[in-house]
C-alpha cells in the first residue's frame, strides 16, 4: 500500500504539501520495490471523503500526477494500482487510464453498504460504460466483495454469489478481508468455488505472522500497517517488505510476471 495524505480539492488539505505527497508516494513505492514486493496499490486517505462515486477535479488532478510519477520511478515490470476513497470508481479509472496504472481497486462494484461518510451505492452500468468510453478495458478491476470497506447492506447473500454478481459486472480479481483467519480462509474458499477463473487477494489483516498460512489460500495481498514502523501512516521499510515477501514465499507462491495487461497483481 503506498498511502496519500489529503490531496487538494479535500477539505484536510494542507496547502502547498503536494510536493512532498508526491516525493513520499514515490519513496513508499520504491521501499516496495527494494523489499521484493510485486507492485503497489496508490490510495488516498482523506479523513473524510464523499460516498458517491465522484471526485473534485483537483483531487483527480493531483492523483493523477502522483500515479505517474510512481509509475515513472518504478518502472513498467512493477504493477501499480488505484483506488480513490471511498468509491470514486470513474475517477479512479480515468487515472489509471492516464497514468499507466495496471488496476483499480473498487470498494463497492455491486450492491450497497454503510460507511461512516454514508451510504455507499454500486452502480456498475455506468461504471462499465465509462471503462469503455475511456478505452480503459486493460485497466483490470479488483472488486471488493467482503472487507474492511464493504459488507453487503440488506441481508447476507452467500459470498460466492456475490463474487459472482461482481464477475458479471466486470471484476477481474475479488478481494477480501477478516480479522478471523478461519473465517477468512473460508470466504477464499468459498469464493474459488464460485469464481473459478478469478484471483483472490487479500485486502487486509494480514502480516509477518500469518501471510505464509493465508497465502496458500490466496493469490495475494494488499499490504499496509506491518511494513511501517509505528504502523499504519509511517514510511515503508524495505526491510519489513522483504521479511513480508521471505513469509509470503513460504506459501509457494509464484512469482509475478511483468506486466503485460492481462495478468493481476501477486504479493502487492
Amino acid at each position: 500500500m503506498v498511502h496519500l495524505a489529503p490531496l487538494p480539492g479535500t477539505p484536510f488539505h494542507r496547502d502547498g504539501s503536494l510536493p512532498e505527497i508526491i516525493d513520499r508516494a514515490v519513496a513508499d513505492a520504491l521501499a516496495l520495490r527494494e523489499g521484493g514486493a510485486d507492485g503497489c496499490l496508490v490510495q488516498t486517505a482523506d479523513r473524510v471523503a464523499g460516498a458517491a462515486d465522484d471526485s473534485d477535479p483537483a483531487r483527480t488532478a493531483a492523483m493523477a500526477l502522483a500515479v505517474r510519477a510512481v509509475r515513472e520511478a518504478v518502472g513498467a515490470d512493477f504493477r501499480v494500482g488505484v483506488q480513490m476513497m471511498r468509491n470514486a470508481v470513474r475517477a479512479s479509472l480515468a487515472v489509471a487510464r492516464t497514468a499507466d496504472a495496471d488496476f483499480v481497486r473498487v470498494a463497492t462494484l455491486v450492491g450497497a453498504t454503510l460507511s461512516p461518510h454514508g451510504l455507499v451505492e454500486a452502480d456498475p452500468t455506468g461504471v462499465m460504460e465509462y471503462r469503455k468510453k475511456i478505452g480503459a478495458w486493460g485497466v483490470r478491476v479488483v472488486a471488493e466483495v467482503s472487507s474492511m470497506h464493504f459488507s453487503w447492506l440488506g441481508g447476507s447473500p452467500p459470498i460466492g454469489q456475490v463474487g459472482r454478481w461482481a464477475e458479471q459486472a466486470g471484476a477481474d480479481a475479488l478481494a477480501v478481508s477478516d480479522p478471523d483467519e478461519a473465517a477468512l480462509l473460508r470466504t477464499v474458499a468459498a469464493l474459488r468455488r464460485a469464481c473459478p477463473g478469478l484471483p483472490v487477494l487479500l485486502a487486509g489483516h494480514t502480516d509477518h505472522a500469518n501471510a505464509g498460512r493465508l497465502l496458500a489460500a490466496a493469490d495475494g495481498a494488499f499490504v499496509g500497517g506491518c511494513l511501517q514502523p509505528g504502523g499504519w501512516g509511517g514510511p515503508v521499510d524495505p526491510g519489513r517488505v522483504r521479511a513480508y515477501v521471505a513469509a509470503a514465499a513460504g506459501a509457494g507462491r509464484p512469482r509475478v510476471r511483468p506486466r503485460s495487461g492481462t495478468e493481476e497483481a501477486g504479493h502487492a
